[in-house]
């Protein structure tokens, strides 16, 4: 594995592979693998927002180690990524579309797949809309939506209010991108952070608060090298392609109101204990075959406690290839 290097003054040293970009459905992803001596056995790692692939850093190798091929693709709007300039570009149809393009690229029927945040809910989406292309869900942080009776973004308005980033990102279009944009650097380094003491809400909306506060809260997640990584691909980048799959709430809640809302696949759930995405109480009416898994930690579960979600990731796999698993 090359990797991305490491700034001087850090001694943490960043091993991750180099990419590759992959003409999918109409865009490119940069896509980074590991252990393609694994062919025929693919995981592929789906990250949310503000992020990255390489926020698997601490899993792609352990996968590999298990004998899986390990795919971890930067998503449109994202790293060197294509950045459709339509917002509508965005929507579920088109990021499960680029899944389901980029199992047909390495000549796979179907394949693992794991989530994290965002990713975690295009992955819950990409097995609604394409079943048979999914044979394992893994998701981390967000549990599977109901998509109850109104679209999503609406309801998070009626229950929350304008300011609530979700409901301001549709409301204020560019306005929070742009603040993000001009404070990279800050923002991320304010929102990569763990074990933050408990503070009273405020009004206003939160994240743009957060990309101009001066001093972050709380312990970093990650070092000042990995920390880099993440700033660099977000000065190019910019962060309004991410921003536009929160665009897309409503319409994804449209376009899935004929996919069949249970989850067939045998799924591994794990939540962290302090994170403020809440749990589903509900999880197994639409997740029957589900296991549930909760770790000490925040919202960056396989960042902030990489070590045990491998082992914990790993040990599940290898449970569903048992014979007995297979067999029922």
């Amino acid at each position: 594995m090359t990797g991305f290097g490491r700034q001087d003054g850090d001694m943490t040293s960043i091993d991750f592979p180099e990419p590759t970009l992959v003409p999918v459905n109409g865009v490119e992803l940069e896509v980074f693998e590991s252990g393609r001596e694994n062919a025929g056995k693919p995981i592929v790692l789906c990250h949310g927002w503000p992020e990255h692939a390489f926020s698997w850093r601490h899993q792609m190798s352990a996968l590999a180690a298990a004998g899986y091929h390990v795919i971890a693709p930067n998503q449109r709007g994202y790293g060197r990524s294509s950045r459709p300039a339509e917002v509508t570009d965005y929507d579920l149809a088109h990021l499960s579309g680029d899944l389901v393009a980029l199992l047909d690229h390495y000549g796979y029927e179907d394949a693992t797949f794991v989530g994290h945040d965002w990713g975690a809910f295009v992955v819950w989406g990409l097995t609604l809309l394409h079943p048979d292309r999914v044979n394992k869900v893994i998701n981390l942080s967000l549990p599977y939506q109901e998509r109850g009776e109104k679209p999503w973004i609406e309801s998070m308005e009626a229950a929350l209010g304008g300011d609530f980033y979700f409901v301001h990102f549709n409301r204020q279009p560019g306005v929070a991108d742009a603040v993000f944009d001009d404070n990279a650097f800050q923002f991320l380094r304010n929102l990569y952070r763990k074990n933050e003491p408990p503070a009273e809400p405020r009004p206003g909306m939160a994240l743009i608060d957060l990309a101009r506060a001066e001093s972050p809260r709380g312990e970093p997640v990650m070092s000042d090298s990995e920390l880099a990584v993440l700033v660099s691909a977000f000065e190019t980048s910019g962060f309004t392609g991410g921003i536009n799959w929160y665009r897309n709430l409503d319409r994804n809640w449209h376009l899935l109101a004929e996919a069949d809302p249970i989850v067939h696949q045998p799924t591994l759930m794990i939540y962290g204990d302090r994170d403020l995405v809440s749990r589903a109480e509900n999880l197994a009416e639409f997740v029957p075959d589900v296991e549930v898994v909760s770790l000490d930690c925040g919202h960056w579960i396989q960042q902030e406690r990489p070590e045990e979600t491998n082992r914990i990731i790993t040990k599940w796999l290898a449970d569903q290839d048992r014979p007995s698993r297979r067999t029922g």
